[in-house]
């Protein structure tokens, strides 16, 4: 049997899966030992149960000022804004993804205008949304959507252009407006592919995030992580970027869960 019909059990799939994070974990404690071992004072790499204690630490010792577990206060802090930013690029993608792939006129307007938004780097107008917008949440949750926003609006616009001419054609045969078409039709066809973009587009979110939280803010994930990187703090920064995988992964799986729970239909399983 060729190697592209076979199929892995569940067991052994689960192994296949594993395997990658097991040997980056070997590779790390392997190379975190021989630095040590020459070095103990040494920052760079610290042993794996360096790491354990201070995610530890992190994680149930209140700050000393304020009493607040800053670990959660950060996630918290960045949750918000990650989910804001995406839920607001999401928004416009929908909409505006309809408008362009249904109505020639508005396609005509707003195609090229966005495929030049989609051009601009989100980070080299980081400073322009400071200086608009202050050093507040507004300017991080722009430069999410500023960096999202024009990808989903670009692929819901193409999803509803390759929507069969047939259905359109029929839709309109039986009376319906455009608006119901737009309802009817393509909105249901599209809303998976939409959870898709959206799961795409979360790496790229994080991104942004990070960066506008580590040159302007007082809390978030990224904020910690350039505050403690000038006392080459890499047990905090390595338990931090850990945690950012983690939570990252989980918005993935749950996106992941709630597409084949709401259109089981769609096929999509990555």
């Amino acid at each position: 049997m060729r190697l592209i019909n076979r199929r892995p059990g569940r067991a052994f799939g689960a192994f296949l899966a594993l395997l990658p994070f097991a040997v980056a974990l070997i590779a790390y404690a392997v190379a975190s030992d021989m630095r040590l071992s020459v070095n103990p004072a040494d920052k760079l790499l610290p042993a794996p149960s360096t790491i354990l204690a201070t995610a530890e630490r992190l994680l149930t010792e209140p700050d000393r000022r304020s009493g607040v577990i800053l670990f959660w206060s950060d996630t918290w802090a960045s949750l918000a804004r990650l989910g804001l930013g995406v839920g607001i690029a999401a928004s416009l993608g929908l909409a505006l993804g309809l408008l362009i792939g249904l109505l020639p006129h508005v396609r005509a307007g707003l195609a090229g205008f966005v495929a030049a938004l989609s051009m601009i780097p989100p980070l080299a107008v980081l400073p322009i949304l400071f200086i608009v917008f202050g050093l507040g949440e507004v300017s991080k949750v722009a430069l999410i959507v500023i960096g999202v926003a024009p990808f989903l609006i670009r692929d819901m616009a193409q999803r509803v252009v390759e929507l069969p001419a047939e259905q359109i054609v029929k839709a309109q045969t039986l009376g319906a407006s455009s608006l119901g078409i737009a309802l009817r039709v393509a909105l249901p066809q599209v809303m998976p592919r939409l959870i898709q973009s959206v799961r795409l587009s979360l790496g790229p979110a994080w991104l942004f995030l990070i960066a506008s939280e580590a040159v302007a803010s007082e809390s978030g994930l990224g904020y910690r992580i350039f505050l403690v990187r000038r006392y080459l703090a890499m047990d905090v920064i390595l338990t931090y970027v850990a945690w950012i995988t983690v939570l990252a992964f989980l918005l993935d799986v749950a996106l992941r869960l709630i597409g084949r729970r709401l259109f089981p239909w769609s096929g999509a399983s990555l």
